[in-house]
């Protein structure tokens, strides 16, 4: 027998692509600061939401740099370290371990050659020059592969992980 939607959670009687919109909005209301900044104001913002939401709120941004760049050059944009550990927490918060883990060594790769990256304006030489380009690549490749680019729906591991962690932790997004 087909379990009802909780009554108290309406969102979760829509299909998933309507659930993701409708957490996508609740995340836009509900999030202000740059999370680009190095002053630590997105992710004071965000530890005040419930823990699931908040971990939808950090892993956002490691969204977009797999699907624009690599997640060594995620760093690069949203490299402070209250929002990386945010996005570490979320990461493991949604259930996605693996990436966690790959996610942190990406972390302690690029976080030393930041200032070096950044002054020679040549990510792939400085990584290269330090003997780590190989493995960037490997962690790159890995976190690119678990969204299985070539699946339906064409959403990410990370929004993938939304919904299913909406639907089954309704209290941790919207609230009691």
């Amino acid at each position: 027998m087909e379990s009802l939607p909780d009554q108290r959670y309406p969102a979760l009687a829509k299909s998933d692509d309507e659930l993701l919109k409708e957490i996508f909005a609740i995340l836009s209301g509900r999030t202000q600061g740059s999370p680009y900044g190095d002053d630590s104001e997105f992710a004071s913002v965000i530890r005040l939401l419930p823990s699931g939401l908040r971990a939808m709120a950090a892993t956002h941004w490691l969204d977009i740099s797999l699907t624009l760049d690599s997640i060594g050059w995620h760093f690069l944009n949203f490299g402070e370290a209250n929002l990386v550990n945010e996005t570490h927490l979320g990461l493991r918060e949604l259930g996605l371990d693996d990436l966690a883990g790959w996610f942190m060594e990406a972390y302690d790769i690029v976080n030393p050659l930041k200032a070096e990256i950044r002054e020679s304006d040549e990510y792939l030489e400085t990584l290269r020059d330090h003997g780590v380009l190989d493995r960037m690549d490997e962690l790159s490749k890995l976190a690119w592969d678990q969204d299985g680019r070539d699946r339906k729906p064409k959403r990410s591991a990370i929004y993938d992980s939304w919904v299913r962690y909406a639907r089954l932790h309704p209290e941790r997004v919207f609230g009691s």
